[in-house]
């Protein structure tokens, strides 16, 4: 027993949870009735992470605040760019696409519990008032605009606080740090029951006649991680980009695509930008709020749904709509962590764009929810690899600028 933990031990995590993966598909095959307890794995993995997380990044965006020593700069500005045109590049593929390969959908039972925003201002609304949500409830929450506000202004009322209280600020960030490693080494045994949860309950069938469209959105995230993303990274470092993609999509996407959670996934992605070294007071700051407004994923679905349902009703869409399209997925999508039902119930407010029915697009709506098994999965997996990757090519970047890079993205992304 000592030698096969030994082994264990000597893994790489993405290892374990190929492993966790593999084992969690064979028992929802061979007996997923005597073995749904398994699933409880998954719940109690995902609650942990997205419990611990909002903590994690009170405390280390406001420990890094704190210890900022002026003059120091960092590179949030160039973040959020890649973030926006990230973010927007995605929904015109997604539009381009769709032009190319028309899906029509057949509509099913809206869904009538859920109610979508009424305009682009109520998701504006929403994430103006969570900005300046009480820090309490932000915190219970998991309100990461609430979060990140916060910490930022209670790390600037620090700075001019005695190092001790600096000191402590460090220890409690880095005591928090530890619990985070310890939640994440559970994940081999969390995507287990995630994976065996997923295949036991819901199976593969009901998405069989969905094939196309769930084709279509994954071929075109994959395509965006690919290609898209790849040409991004590409202009701004000069340099091989796909290193650092793939690192990305392997310790992070993996991760992602079974939580189907970007906040559960905050604590993966510090982790592995402290493991790629980047810069600190960047990435405590831009990983939260990547995990708010970088949704290049959802702007992905909020078009190829929205279309899909204009050529449904043989709605005529014409390039200019097209365009406007593009700009209103993107800031929709950039608006999705602030509406219950993330991007499908972002889907109405597109649709109105070629004056499509409420009532039908709800029923697109349910279409969403059915393929969400998949659709969320890889759009997830897309956002939160995408978060690391423009906070390291940002990192990169600036280090060139500085000449203080080895010019080794291989290096970089080992």
């Amino acid at each position: 027993m000592r030698s096969f933990f030994a082994a264990w031990k000597r893994l790489s995590l993405v290892k374990q949870i190929i492993i966790g993966l593999i084992i969690g598909i064979i028992l929802a095959v061979v007996a997923p009735g005597p073995l749904s307890f398994i699933s409880i794995f998954g719940e109690l993995f995902v609650n942990a992470l997205k419990a611990v997380a909002p903590v994690l990044v009170f405390f280390l965006v406001m420990a890094a605040i704190s210890n900022h020593k002026a003059g120091q700069k960092t590179n949030m500005k160039h973040v959020i760019g890649l973030y926006l045109v990230g973010t927007f590049a995605a929904g015109a593929l997604a539009v381009i696409a769709s032009f190319i390969f028309k899906l029509e959908l057949n509509l099913v039972q809206g869904a009538t519990e859920v109610a979508p925003p009424s305009g682009i201002s109520e998701v504006l609304h929403t994430i103006i008032f969570n900005v300046v949500s009480n820090p309490v409830d932000a915190l219970m929450n998991a309100n990461y605009l609430g979060i990140l506000a916060w910490a930022l202004l209670f790390g600037f009322a620090l700075r001019s606080a005695s190092d001790a209280t600096k000191t402590i600020l460090g220890d409690i960030s880095e005591a928090v740090s530890s619990v985070v490693r310890f939640v994440i080494s559970f994940a081999p045994i969390g995507v287990m029951g995630l994976v065996f949860n997923s295949i036991a309950t819901t199976g593969l069938s009901s998405l069989l006649s969905y094939g196309q469209l769930i084709a279509l959105l994954v071929g075109l995230m994959l395509f965006d991680a690919l290609v898209v993303n790849a040409i991004i990274v590409f202009l701004n470092i000069r340099k091989n980009p796909y290193p650092l993609i793939l690192k990305c999509l392997k310790d992070s996407g993996i991760t992602a695509f079974f939580t189907r959670s970007s906040a559960a996934n905050i604590p993966v992605n510090l982790k592995l930008c402290e493991d790629l070294q980047l810069e600190e007071d960047t990435y405590t700051i831009s990983i939260p709020l990547g995990a708010t407004i970088n949704m290049g994923g959802a702007s992905i679905t909020i078009a190829v749904l929205s279309l899909a349902a204009a050529h449904t009703l043989g709605v005529s869409v014409d390039i200019p709509t097209a365009i406007l399209l593009s700009v209103l997925a993107a800031v929709s999508a950039c608006g999705a962590s602030g509406v219950a039902g993330g991007s499908l119930l972002l889907i109405p407010l597109a649709c109105s764009l070629f004056g499509i029915d409420n009532d039908i697009a709800m029923q697109v709506v349910g279409v969403g929810f059915i393929v969400g098994v998949i659709q969320d999965s890889a759009e997830t997996a897309l956002n939160s690899s995408t978060d690391v990757l423009f906070t390291a090519t940002a990192d990169i970047a600036k280090r060139m600028k500085e000449g203080t890079f080895s010019g080794n993205v291989t290096k970089v992304a080992k």
